[in-house]
């Protein structure tokens, strides 16, 4: 009894501007046993977005009145609002997809779909005579008295939009079109929450902050937010604005000579003379936290940029120094992608030490170390970040044949494994071409102790967006579970690579079939959003196995 596509229609109706539907937090959650494992997997991902965008948290259930089961069923569906006596969140085949489970939350959540917003004929065209007779009620219109936009604009680009061909009747034909006709191919977007989105949601529920973004910074403003210079070193970082040959990360590409970033100069000055930039101070309520900014080091060779963390030292003084990683120059002059991993538990400061190598080793004047973009979350750092260079300019020559093979990279474990990316995959639709994204193992040093096959891991592949600010990241994710699939011929197909690969001579290893998605990505996204700032294409991926123990409920109840 579904209403719109996926709601579950509760015995008494509620609409989200009624606060007795809201959520208090953290909300209990239950993962029930028919639920696929990747799926399982997928929900903990869009539950650390939620954390990371907003202040919805989430725990494991231990017999609270209210609560949300997610189970598989036929289809993907939810509730809207907290029905108070348990409800069930259905994540049926082809719902484990991260973005699918946030717009199933957020009606959870007590969210409609966009285009059943008051003003809606506004902005969109809903043509009933093309809906699929009996689903004419997927498309209804509320009262401002029932629902609310939280005083927002129409958003063509929320996750709670639907797709121009929605319950249509012929293939060919749309059954919504927008007004603006620039919107068409953007309406229907399952990469992450559109910045309305999350704004939306932080005011339905009053939201202070986001949960896990501890500090983020792209330099734009002379206070640099709040980051200080140290008094104890020998130079400080200049915060610098953009010019040509010497551009910012922030505006790359979409404006000239705009964007500010921090710079120390290694051109002139004595060796071994530093700067210290240093954060302000932090209150972590989880162990775990990745730094991620970007940096290009232009100088000498020998030149240095040192992460640094300083924390309390017991008596309430943040002043105990633990160095962190360090980071040297080399051929590549251009923007690179760093994450630093850290394990703090009390408060803290991070800093970035600049230490010049040997002076007038270049005869670039702006010669030095550059650092912008920077985030700070407490979330777990990505295991691997390939990048591509040129990627407009490898779509724009591929052709259907087309692949790209990463390096070999290993897993926590062990395993080796890799990604394939076909820049023009077979997949097209209204909007155009896609690209496609593969996981496969590899061959390793490690395989000899290595349990084979390599099932019940979880593989998950990210495009990440560049976007400076990490609450307007629509990164585009997926995930795969390996499992005891066998191939055309009969062998196993995550088993051992050196028995069930193909001999790869440029990394001299054995790479297995690939599986994945061949329409990952689409090209018309990765155009307008900051996916290829630089032109780089950043993927990061992590293949894990190690399940987390709250997934299982004894005894758990039913919902409904």
């Amino acid at each position: 009894n579904l209403l719109e596509g996926d709601i579950l229609i509760p015995v008494r109706k509620n609409a989200m501007i009624d606060k007795r539907y809201r959520w208090k937090f953290p909300i209990p959650y239950i993962l029930g046993d028919d639920l696929d494992l990747n799926a399982k997997g997928c929900v903990h991902q869009a539950f650390e977005m939620y954390r990371l965008k907003s202040c919805i948290d989430f725990k494991p259930y231990e017999g609270e009145k209210t609560f949300i089961k997610f189970v598989k069923r036929g289809g993907c569906f939810s509730s809207v609002g907290d029905q108070q006596t348990g409800q069930i969140l259905s994540l049926g085949s082809g719902c484990d997809h991260k973005a699918v489970i946030e717009h199933e939350l957020l009606h959870a959540l007590g969210f409609y779909h966009e285009q059943s917003r008051t003003d809606r004929d506004d902005y969109v065209d809903i043509w009933l005579n093309q809906v699929t007779p009996g689903l004419e009620n997927n498309f209804n219109k509320y009262n401002d008295d029932y629902v609310t936009d939280q005083n927002t604009a129409y958003d063509y680009e929320s996750v709670m939009h639907y797709r121009p061909f929605s319950f249509n009747k012929n293939a060919s034909i749309p059954t919504i079109t927008t007004k603006i006709p620039e919107f068409y191919n953007i309406i229907g977007q399952y990469l992450d929450f559109s910045e309305m989105d999350t704004v939306r949601l932080n005011r339905m529920y009053n939201c202070s902050g986001p949960l896990t973004l501890l500090d983020q910074c792209a330099f734009e403003s002379a206070s640099i937010c709040g980051m200080i210079q140290a008094s104890s070193d020998d130079a400080d970082w200049v915060h610098t604005e953009s010019s040509a040959g010497a551009e910012d990360h922030t505006l790359l590409g979409k404006c000239r000579d705009a964007g500010y970033f921090m710079h120390f100069s290694t051109m002139t000055g004595k060796p071994l003379e530093s700067a210290l930039l240093e954060s302000r101070t932090l209150y972590p309520k989880r162990k775990l936290q990745c730094l991620q900014f970007f940096y290009k080091m232009t100088g000498s060779s020998n030149d240095r940029l040192v992460i640094w963390v300083k924390m309390d030292d017991g008596t309430g003084a943040v002043r105990r120094m633990k160095k962190i990683q360090t980071f040297y120059a080399d051929s590549d002059e251009t923007w690179k992608l760093a994450h630093v991993l850290m394990e703090v538990g009390v408060k803290f400061r991070y800093s970035f030490q600049a230490v010049r190598g040997a002076p007038a080793a270049s005869a670039d004047p702006a010669a030095g170390i550059y650092i912008d973009d920077i985030s700070l979350t407490e979330t777990r750092c990505p295991d691997t970040v390939w990048r591509i260079q040129n990627f407009s300019r490898i779509m724009e020559t591929a052709n259907s044949s087309t692949v790209m093979d990463s390096p070999r990279f290993y897993s926590p474990e062990g395993y080796g494994y890799g990604v394939r990316v076909m820049p023009l995959s077979s997949y097209t639709d209204y909007t155009g071409n896609y690209v496609g994204l593969y996981f496969h193992l590899v061959s390793g040093e490690n395989d000899a102790v290595m349990q084979w096959p390599a099932v019940n891991r979880q593989a998950t592949l990210v495009v990440m967006d560049q976007d400076p600010d990490m609450k307007h990241r629509m990164s585009s994710a997926r995930s795969l579970t390996t499992d005891m699939r066998k191939t055309s011929d009969g062998q196993l197909f995550w088993d051992n690579p050196s028995k069930t690969g193909t001999f790869d001579p440029s990394c001299k290893c054995f790479r297995s079939e690939s599986w994945g998605w061949r329409n990952f990505i689409k090209h018309f996204d990765l155009m307008r959003h900051n996916y290829l700032k630089n032109d780089d294409l950043f993927i990061f991926v992590d293949f894990e196995g190690k399940w987390p123990s709250v997934w299982f409920c004894v005894a758990c109840p039913d919902a409904g």
